[in-house]
């Protein structure tokens, strides 16, 4: 299925947006999954998941591509877990991994204020402090005062669509299609 580049980030909204009607409980339990397009339970996750889950109704498994990507350059990603080589079961669910993967192959984006810099299907991740990264996609739906796009992610409530682009400070902000 082809898309034009603004179809293909609308449709990444709408593919999040989809997972918002799963129940998901929040579980950042570590699993072994199959690999390629591992996943963990489906009545299980965090924010990454919800990521991975979007690109993957897309057809591109970030689990994958982040492997790859880590195999080719493990320098280039962060040691914060103290590892010494790639874990497929996991590296994609590490909010700093998905950061390094879309700094290195999507668009680094404007981190700002701005309401209108943030555009569906983007990227965000946000610091909630105390070392804790966060992830979730730009959705096409507007807040309540309409100055604001939603947040599809799962800070622990499961996979729900919120008003919470400036709650917390943003450290990222992408645009990945590959």
């Amino acid at each position: 299925m082809a898309f034009g580049q603004a179809d293909f980030y609308v449709q990444l909204a709408d593919s999040a947006l989809t997972l918002t009607k799963q129940q998901v409980l929040y579980d950042p339990s570590y699993f072994n999954i199959s690999y390629p397009n591992g996943d963990i339970p489906s009545g299980k996750g965090v924010c990454t998941d919800v990521v991975v889950r979007a690109y993957r109704k897309l057809g591109i498994d970030l689990q994958k591509e982040i492997h790859e990507d880590m195999i080719a350059n493990f320098n280039e990603y962060p040691k914060n877990w103290g590892l010494s080589r790639t874990d497929k079961n996991i590296d994609h669910r590490r909010v700093p991994n998905l950061m390094t993967f879309f700094a290195r192959h999507g668009v680094i984006k404007k981190n700002s204020q701005i309401s209108s810099d943030y555009e569906a299907g983007d990227i965000v991740c946000w610091d909630l402090g105390k070392g804790t990264a966060h992830i979730g996609i730009v959705s096409n739906k507007l807040s309540a005062d309409e100055k604001r796009k939603l947040i599809i992610h799962n800070i622990g409530a499961g996979q729900v669509m919120e008003d919470c682009l400036f709650k917390f400070k943003i450290i990222g902000h992408y645009s990945y299609k590959k």
